[in-house]
């Protein structure tokens, strides 16, 4: 290559690094964590409180779920009976892109699917105020040829392929994660849904071309409303594979080896798939199909939507009891036929708080209602079909030492009679999503920039780290 041709390639390579960083869903800031200090904010008062009255403890594991058509994003924490109960639920300011997982990088999809967040993909540095690295491609996209990167849940309310939240959102999530990691806590997990995994929203999205790929990440979803315990994931066979127990290695593309799922799980989850089968076929008979595209670009949670129409829409810095909505935020696109966005559904249990002078719904925080009670009455509830979409599992049994990775008692109606030897599998079936439609071509949202950890792991909640030995970590972030 002669010095021209160099030159050409360097300036090429320069020009594509700089618009990689200015589509990106997050850049670093120049303003060094040490000199903010956002990252070591305290949990507030309320907060403290909030765990304390739900018998948790300030350091105890977290598990992160996300719901895009819902615009919920849900911490759950390890109470002292040593499983998961819902902590807090936080609507999301913004996301991009259509309901089904991120394909390839530039098309504005937020991902779907389980992650494992690991100390080092905590950016202190943010430009958007905090952020958390998701973790994207995983091992089960990369298996599937999905390219991307960079794709964060952080701040200032504006996503290119990102979950974005408020600042003041963000710096709490952030903090619940590091006082989890000076815990003794490894790694922890975000499932990323496109909605709640209920019958009545796997009815009507019937029709979609993800719905192979959602029913397999469904699994997962119901392998954890049945034990409040953070599923095991594997990949193999280029899928999802829960609470797996094999003597052989899991390889994400080649064949699966022969395991077993704990029966106690096992039977729990077919009962659940079972009952949300059959639901799930009553009401497709009955229930409008949802539109495959809907053309709006993501979504809003209800609260920021309302407040945004209140103000007459975005420009100026609007104050709500969940956090700043900035001037700049871009709202969704809004369909013709519908007055709000389909992805803006607001929780069944909502209370008003009074924004400037105007009044917004805030999602219900509480475990007792709305986003958190439904999950009580999954297997003996007679709702109504609209409350079907509300109904996901029961409250797990107490227990004083750490629970064994089983089903909760109430979520084990067959488990009375003596248990049946565990259920070995060969994998055999696939459940590959298909491809949907791409999208047109759009500046890429994330650059290539490797910032995964080390450690890859995709089970993991072991106490290996000790306490406050974390503290480093977030004071000397470089990338």
């Amino acid at each position: 290559m002669n010095r021209g041709s160099l030159l050409r390639a360097l300036l090429a390579s320069a020009a594509i690094a700089a618009a990689l960083a200015l589509a990106s869903c997050d850049t670093d800031s120049s303003t060094p964590a040490a000199v903010n200090g956002r990252h070591m904010q305290p949990l507030s008062d309320r907060m403290l409180a909030e765990i304390e009255s739900k018998n948790m403890a300030k350091e105890s594991p977290i598990l992160v779920r996300v719901f895009k058509e819902e615009s919920e994003l849900e911490i759950w924490k390890e109470d002292k009976t040593g499983r998961f109960a819902l902590l807090h639920t936080y609507p999301i300011c913004r996301w991009s892109g259509e309901l089904g997982p991120k394909i390839k990088q530039g098309d504005r999809q937020a991902p779907e699917g389980f992650y494992t967040i690991t100390p080092g993909l905590m950016n202190p540095n943010s430009n958007y105020y905090l952020a958390i690295n998701i973790g994207f491609p995983n091992a089960y996209d990369r298996a599937n040829g999905r390219t991307g990167a960079f794709v964060m849940i952080h701040g200032d309310c504006s996503s290119a392929g990102c979950y974005a939240m408020t600042d003041e959102q963000v710096g709490e999530i952030y903090a619940l994660a590091r006082e989890s990691f000076f815990g003794g806590q490894r790694s922890f997990q975000i499932q990323a849904y496109p909605f709640k995994m209920t019958p009545l929203n796997m009815a009507r999205h019937r029709n979609s071309p993800n719905m192979a790929f959602w029913k397999m990440i469904k699994e997962g979803y119901d392998h954890f409303e049945v034990t409040r315990l953070q599923p095991k994931v594997d990949i193999c066979e280029k899928r999802y594979v829960f609470d797996a127990e094999s003597s052989g290695k899991f390889s994400p593309a080649d064949r699966c080896p022969a395991y077993k799922v704990p029966e106690e799980i096992a039977s729990a989850v077919r009962e659940k798939q079972r009952r949300d089968d059959v639901r799930t076929a009553e009401l497709s008979n009955r229930t409008p199909a949802a539109p495959v595209k809907t053309g709006v670009d993501g979504g809003m949670n209800a609260t920021f939507l309302t407040a945004l129409k209140s103000h007459g829409g975005p420009g100026a810095v609007i104050h709500t009891a969940v956090g700043t909505i900035p001037p700049h935020v871009n709202p969704p696109h809004e369909p013709e036929s519908a007055p709000v966005s389909v992805f803006s559904l607001a929780s069944a249990d909502s209370r008003p708080a009074s924004v400037g002078g105007s009044t917004v719904q805030v999602a219900s925080a509480t475990s007792s209602g709305g986003v958190g009670g439904f999950f009580s009455h999954l297997f003996g509830s007679k709702s109504s079909d609209d409350q079907a979409a509300a109904s996901s599992t029961a409250q797990p049994a107490a227990s004083a030492s750490k629970p064994k990775r089983t089903a909760t008692a109430k979520a084990t109606p067959s488990a009375a009679g003596a248990p049946r030897a565990a259920e070995t599998k060969t994998a055999n079936a696939t459940a590959n999503a298909a491809k949907p439609a791409a999208p047109k071509q759009e500046a890429s949202a994330e650059p290539e920039r490797n910032t995964a950890s080390a450690n890859g792991q995709l089970s993991g909640a072991a106490p290996t780290v000790p306490s406050g030995g974390f503290e480093n970590r977030f004071g000397a972030w470089s990338n």
